[in-house]
């Protein structure tokens, strides 16, 4: 739009006309971005010798510019992205790309990453058209028109740091669904400083990230690497999964004790169980469940379920099952050695 005039391919100024702009767009530009590139335009004025511009008016300098090429820069993908994106996907976890790029570019970059998959039902959308979609006429942002489209939505191109705050904040406030969604955003600007904040968890880069984005997160990623979220979402998930085993272990020798020594202390008046052997009992259970919680690694099919909810119970419907069968399975044992055992081994009582 600055430039008015164009190097033929002598290397000679032309007329740089809203035809050939439009043509420029259409053959050189679109077809860059649609191959994930972000296209810049090198172009140069010249001035006067005797007289000094004034560089403080930017809209002065930049115009009446001469136009010498459109280039095309490309940002590759990293080769492992696309399967630790899959890996997200397959876990549960909808990943989106909010980005200033151009539409065609954010597309294309998308598709290369698998975001977007074919034959899918989903939204690609502008920042303006964003806004127009989920504000009202006064500009404030509805609730209702922001459930209807965050659902779908994939890309959001060309958004600026508010939209990138108002999605997060309109995914976390929204009542679609049966849960509340858990929304994780990544992030290097200080521009990402408040999505960052207002996300439950915030991923900051530790190479490129600037200091406020660290500030306002809540896990650093040193090697800037997307497969660090997925690495991230493992060990979450194995530490839930550890925890679960620990308290279940646990609780049902913890079950078991306590109701024989109380019972058996009821019936015989003393309890079957002395303080050494409760000692044995706990050192030998600590050591176990410490094991059970701290040595198994993480492994992918942690990555082939559904996230648990945010409401859901530690202690699970299965886990309470396993912790009453197991302890009447005990109780019972422990009670036929306790009141019939020197019937079946011929022993004094």
């Amino acid at each position: 739009l600055r430039c008015t005039k164009i190097l033929d391919k002598n290397g000679d100024p032309r007329v740089f006309k809203v035809k050939d702009r439009d043509e420029m767009v259409k053959k050189v530009i679109e077809p860059m971005a649609c191959h994930g590139l972000r296209t810049i335009c090198l172009a140069f004025r010249d001035f006067p010798a005797d007289s000094e511009p004034d560089w403080d008016s930017e809209n002065e300098i930049l115009s009446d510019l001469t136009c010498i090429a459109v280039v095309g820069i490309e940002d590759p993908v990293r080769p492992e992205v696309p399967d630790a994106i899959l890996k997200c996907q397959r876990a549960g976890i909808t990943v989106r790309m909010v980005t200033g790029d151009n539409i065609n570019t954010a597309r294309a970059i998308a598709t290369k990453c698998g975001i977007l998959l074919p034959g899918e039902d989903f939204l690609c959308l502008e920042g303006k058209e964003f806004n127009r979609l989920i504000r009202n006429e006064k500009g404030e942002v509805e609730q209702e028109q922001l459930d209807k489209i965050w659902p779908k939505l994939r890309v959001l191109a060309r958004s600026s740091p508010t939209d990138k705050h108002t999605l997060v904040k309109g995914i976390i406030d929204s009542t679609v669904g049966d849960q509340r969604q858990v929304v994780a955003v990544t992030g290097d600007g200080t521009n990402d400083g408040p999505a960052l904040k207002k996300a439950d968890v915030g991923f900051a880069m530790g190479i490129a990230g600037t200091d406020v984005a660290k500030e306002a997160s809540d896990i650093i990623l040193t090697d800037d690497n997307f497969t660090s979220i997925v690495k991230a979402v493992m060990w979450g998930r194995n530490v839930y999964d550890s925890i679960s085993k620990f308290l279940q272990f646990q609780l049902t020798v913890n079950v078991v004790a306590v109701i024989v020594a109380f019972t058996g202390a009821c019936i015989t008046q003393d309890s079957p169980l002395k303080a050494v052997q409760m000692l044995w009992v706990n050192l030998i259970m600590d050591t176990f469940a410490s094991l059970a919680l701290a040595t198994e690694p993480p492994s992918e099919s942690l990555l082939l379920r559904k996230p648990y909810g945010r409401n859901k119970p530690l202690i699970s419907r299965t886990m309470m099952k396993n912790i009453l069968g197991h302890a009447v399975y005990q109780l019972t044992i422990i009670f036929t050695l306790l009141f019939a055992g020197e019937k079946f081994f011929d022993i004094d009582s």
